[in-house]
């Protein structure tokens, strides 16, 4: 029996075309929990829930863009880089990414410290998201940047995420979802610098297959976090006994 033939190199607009495919069947958008939590079908203790676990993925988004900051020999890719660190730390107290989704974690009535200290996260969400920053750190550059490719499929989810959840929910206010907003312009920014890097230096068979296996696991990062969430929040509905308990559940089992 032949051993299976290896991937053919094809054009950079072709290796395009093939990372959106897999953005559009790969993307979490598709997963059953953010279908509902865009229709308003979660409690409020759900979407704290998920507010809640989503931190640990935005308190890590600079870290791991430190880890690549920090193998990039070039200048002038570093300088283009370390605007990702700034949107999320922001340049002073109170300022970035980070801060405006402690905002939101205010605002759905969540304690601070608590989300702050990643205490109350499920072992999924920790997983996932370290996982993440080791890929980044160990694999090639090409790989790393490629990752990040799933920022080309987020201004879609966030505008269903924005409007739904301000159609459904009278417990979140389009104040507090000030992250989604500044990420409709941050967004498409990073993933067009992103995707012009990858079709550029993706110059062999091997590196264009290694370049859709980052994105590929860029979503298995993204769609496992939804899993724990689900699992635990939604059905069967058994979290980890140390993870986030939402006080509605507390009145349920009372009752």
């Amino acid at each position: 029996m032949s051993a299976e033939a290896s991937p053919a190199l094809v054009s950079p607009e072709q290796l395009e075309a093939e990372l959106r495919d897999i953005g559009a069947r790969l993307y979490h958008s598709r997963h059953p929990f953010h279908a509902l939590l865009h229709a308003g079908k979660l409690n409020r203790g759900q979407v704290q829930a998920w507010a809640l676990n989503r931190f640990e993925y935005q308190r890590c988004i600079p870290l791991k863009d430190a880890a690549i900051l920090a193998r990039m020999d070039d200048p002038a890719l570093r300088r283009i880089w370390r605007q990702r660190i700034i949107d999320h730390d922001g340049s002073a107290e109170g300022e970035g990414g980070i801060a405006r989704w402690l905002h939101l974690t205010d605002a759905l009535g969540l304690d601070r410290e608590l989300v702050s200290s990643g205490r109350a996260l499920l072992p999924g969400t920790r997983f996932a998201v370290h996982a993440y920053i080791h890929f980044v750190r160990d694999r090639s550059l090409l790989e790393a940047i490629a990752s990040s490719l799933t920022e080309l499929f987020a201004p879609t989810i966030i505008s269903e995420r924005v409007t739904g959840m301000l159609r459904h929910y009278d417990f979140v206010s389009r104040e507090s979802l000030a992250y989604f907003e500044h990420r409709l312009t941050e967004a498409p920014r990073d993933s067009d610098f992103a995707l012009d890097y990858v079709k550029r230096h993706a110059d062999t068979a091997e590196k264009q297959e290694l370049v859709r296996a980052a994105l590929r696991f860029k979503c298995s990062v993204l769609w496992s976090q939804l899993d724990a969430l689900h699992f635990a929040y939604v059905e069967p509905g058994v979290a980890w006994p140390d993870a986030f308990v939402p006080a509605d559940a507390h009145a349920a089992a009372a009752a």
